[in-house]
């Protein structure tokens, strides 16, 4: 496991954005694909975007198509969530998750976990 540190979100307006990050540490970090979920209160934590150890493949929900974009900078360890146009039910505590082989969107794929971090969507 590699442990798995997020900065960003908080509070914004409908049709606002923010952006997320996950710091990884240890050398191994550009070997292996990242992922992002999110977690709505009283609801299971779902997928939201995937992006491939060199950062050539991405995969999004349907939902967040075209607003959200995941990229990476191996050279930083970090990993990032774009999220345009957000909207109030992207209200969540997001998590950004590592150590899968490929970009999976089943969260049993992944090893690392971030802490999660709050990002509300007002009206």
């Amino acid at each position: 496991q590699v442990p798995l540190v997020q900065s960003g979100g908080g509070l914004v307006q409908a049709g606002g954005s923010l952006r997320l990050s996950c710091a990884a540490s240890g050398r191994t970090f550009s070997s292996y694909s990242m992922g992002w979920f999110r977690q709505a209160p009283e609801k299971e934590r779902e997928f939201v975007a995937a992006i491939s150890w060199s950062g050539g493949s991405t995969y999004y929900r349907n939902s967040v198509k075209g607003r959200f974009t995941i990229s990476r900078d191996n050279t930083k360890n970090t990993a990032y969530l774009q999220m345009n146009s957000l909207k109030p039910e992207d209200t969540a505590v997001y998590y950004c998750a590592g150590g899968s082989r490929g970009p999976s969107l089943s969260l049993y794929d992944y090893s690392s976990w971030g802490q999660g971090t709050q990002v509300t969507v007002s009206a």
